[in-house]
């Protein structure tokens, strides 16, 4: 993987790294031998895919769309033709997403020894795509999907040709793309769109992500803590910690008085316990320390 430009599109303004904040960055990572680290939709915003909450660039402040919740995925067979349609137009330019520098960067860092473990809140697999092996993806990944009665698995990629072949004739022209990987399509356009069954037993299937108002399973958070509980520091790079699947980490990390490093453009519930606060972009940061 190259290091490319970032792309700035969905990145909130911010000003270049203070070289006085680089230096007490750089002392926290020196210190740590087992850094425990946790990102968000702030590291991949320089991949060109959006996050939700962001001064002016994320979803919630440019629009009134809400991701889907997991019980009307579940209940409601028009939400979820609705959900797969979006989904299905985004997924090329989604699933073409690549790395950039902050990925690599921590790649580098595991290899070095650094990192301890990582847990990504994000289901683009860029962590993946860079390389990463230490790590748990908190809230699954896009590239996978699962049957709800079954349990069997696919690759998100494996289904598009499902899709493809249910709906030969069907064209929707996209307008805005969505943090996960779908688009914006109007009702009319979704209507006559073909979503497919699983093909062992018939039954739903769905991405393997946590949708908003499901949670994450009880096994891969003790695994999480377990990782944390073997780590000397934390460091969150490009996330609010507004989710609560996430904060209850950082929670824990203070609870074991472990020092915490926030880097994100803009404020996040860690402010007020955090050992250090950085406002600046992941990939413009995380690249000046050694």
């Amino acid at each position: 993987v190259s290091r490319t430009s970032p792309n700035l599109a969905f990145v909130p303004a911010c000003h270049p790294p203070d070289p006085a904040e680089v230096k007490e960055l750089q002392r926290f990572v020196s210190k740590s031998k087992r850094l425990f680290v946790m990102t968000g939709a702030g590291i991949s915003t320089e991949s060109g895919i959006p996050d939700y909450r962001s001064e002016g660039v994320g979803l919630y402040t440019r629009t009134d769309r809400r991701p889907i919740q997991h019980a009307e995925f579940v209940r409601s067979a028009s939400a979820r033709q609705r959900y797969w349609a979006r989904n299905f137009v985004g997924w090329p330019q989604f699933s073409s997403h690549q790395p950039n520098t902050a990925h690599l960067v921590l790649r580098d860092w595991e290899k070095l020894g650094k990192l301890h473990w990582l847990v990504t809140q994000n289901v683009d697999a860029l962590h993946t795509k860079a390389g990463s092996q230490r790590m748990t993806e908190l809230h699954g990944c896009m590239h996978r999907v699962f049957c709800l009665a079954c349990g069997d698995q696919i690759s998100r990629s494996e289904l598009q040709e499902h899709f493809e072949a249910l709906n030969p004739t069907w064209k929707a022209e996209a307008f805005g793309v969505a943090p996960d990987g779908d688009v914006f399509l109007t009702d009319e356009q979704v209507r006559h769109f073909q979503v497919p069954a699983c093909r062992k037993c018939g039954g739903i299937l769905k991405p393997d992500v946590t949708f908003f108002g499901d949670s994450v399973s009880r096994e891969k958070v003790n695994f999480v803590h377990q990782r944390l509980a073997e780590s000397d520091s934390m460091l969150v790079a490009g996330s609010s910690m507004q989710v609560y699947s996430g904060y209850r980490f950082a929670l824990a990390a203070r609870e074991k008085q472990l020092p915490i490093a926030v880097l994100n453009i803009g404020p996040t519930r860690l402010d007020h316990f955090a050992s250090l606060k950085l406002n600046s972009r992941c990939g413009e940061l995380l690249p000046l320390i050694v």
